[in-house]
């Protein structure tokens, strides 16, 4: 299964500026012709395609907008990545309604009919809906707020007018990607994910991807020991979820690195599969790799995997590397790419990242907007 990064659904709720956007504002045959080469691509060789949609609430940048809608008007404090963001205006009842359940399910409409297999609704990592869902960001008193089914309420009504439009028998994926855990001492709580967890897998969400953590606590590496024994971030939360799924299918992702614990986390019955991020950045076909037992792990890179700055940006860049050439052109699709487990190669690029973040830096405080990657050379014979 590959799914996109994030997909606003609200041209002035962006996870950053230079997004894809799905909306009725931006509707056009251009786009909807672009997002059928875009699913038509994702499935080439055989994967299922899904939509990462997302709202980014409180967490838009105050260069996209400064003054941001959520489920209550608790600011995030302080800059984050470099970025500030403003006080946010709690949603009405109505508006939830007109402003984000009816979005998501346009965005949706809009993925089905250009091919793509499936949506995502993005409940995690602090944007919108997982604003709704933590009780560090969800301080209502009505039918939205105050216990884990009232939280939960706004992601099931979604998924009810997602399937009004598109029903299950269609074929059409609804996933989920919600954490497991804040990290936070008022953050969502893992007994409160396992409640939220029953009710979508009674409303008949697809499969749920369990990830951790917000801006304010980022969580892209091990935060306790016991779970850098077992590799993945996240396993020793998932562990306690996991019963409470009887048909929806649940991944985890965030720190795998081997097969042999990707496969221990499946056969312990923690997950039904696996996810992978940056590690699939550097190679996009380790995933048939390791199902043909090609390799057993991914490439050993050479950069701070604790260092989320630096892995973004390199992702970032492997990503710009990869999609300069079509595929038919390569001999095998990680040509291109730079391989940071070649430590030349990881020097070379830790140097060109700080006067990279240096230029960031400027902009941001001439308030511009951050577009574009690290355009990285890996012009050295090896």
């Amino acid at each position: 299964m590959i799914l996109t990064g994030n997909v606003p659904v609200d041209p002035l709720h962006l996870e950053s500026p230079g997004n894809l956007i799905i909306s009725k504002e931006n509707d056009s045959l251009k786009l909807r012709a672009q997002l059928k080469r875009y699913a038509k691509a994702c499935k080439a060789d055989g994967a299922l395609a899904v939509v990462q949609l997302t709202h980014g609430g409180r967490q838009t940048p105050t260069i996209v907008n400064p003054h941001p809608r959520s489920s209550s008007d608790i600011q995030l404090k302080g800059k984050t990545l470099g970025l500030n963001f403003g006080k946010p205006i709690p949603f009405t009842e109505e508006e939830i309604q007109s402003d984000v359940v009816e979005r998501f399910t346009f965005a949706a409409e809009v993925c089905y009919q250009a091919g793509f297999d499936g949506v995502q609704l993005h409940g995690a990592h602090g944007y919108l809906l997982a604003q709704f869902m933590s009780p560090t960001t969800n301080k209502r008193t009505d039918k939205y707020g105050g216990n884990a089914e009232n939280r939960i309420r706004i992601v099931l009504e979604i998924y009810d007018s997602i399937r009004s439009k598109i029903p299950q028998s269609s074929g059409f994926l609804v996933g989920l990607k919600m954490n497991s855990v804040e990290f936070q001492e008022e953050g969502l709580k893992t007994n409160d994910a396992k409640r939220m967890c029953e009710l979508i897998d009674e409303k008949g969400f697809d499969f749920v991807e369990m990830s951790g953590g917000t801006y304010e606590k980022l969580a892209f590496e091990h935060q306790r020991e016991s779970t850098r024994m077992r590799e993945a971030f996240f396993l020793e939360f998932t562990d306690q979820i996991r019963s409470s799924l009887k048909s929806t299918k649940m991944y985890v992702t965030g720190g795998f690195r081997t097969a042999k614990w990707m496969a221990k986390a499946i056969e312990d019955g923690s997950c039904d599969g696996v996810g992978l991020g940056r590690s699939v950045t550097a190679e996009p076909d380790l995933p048939k790799k390791i199902l043909n037992f090609g390799v057993l792990a991914a490439a050993d890179t050479k950069i701070n995997q604790k260092d989320y700055a630096i892995t973004n940006a390199a992702s970032m860049t492997q990503m710009w590397q990869a999609g300069r050439f079509p595929v038919e052109k390569l001999q095998k699709v990680t040509d291109g790419i730079v391989d940071l487990s070649i430590q030349i190669l990881a020097t070379k690029f830790l140097n060109e990242f700080k006067n990279f973040m240096a230029e960031i830096e400027k902009k941001l405080e001439r308030e511009e907007p951050v577009l574009g990657v690290l355009e990285f050379e890996s012009n050295i014979a090896v």
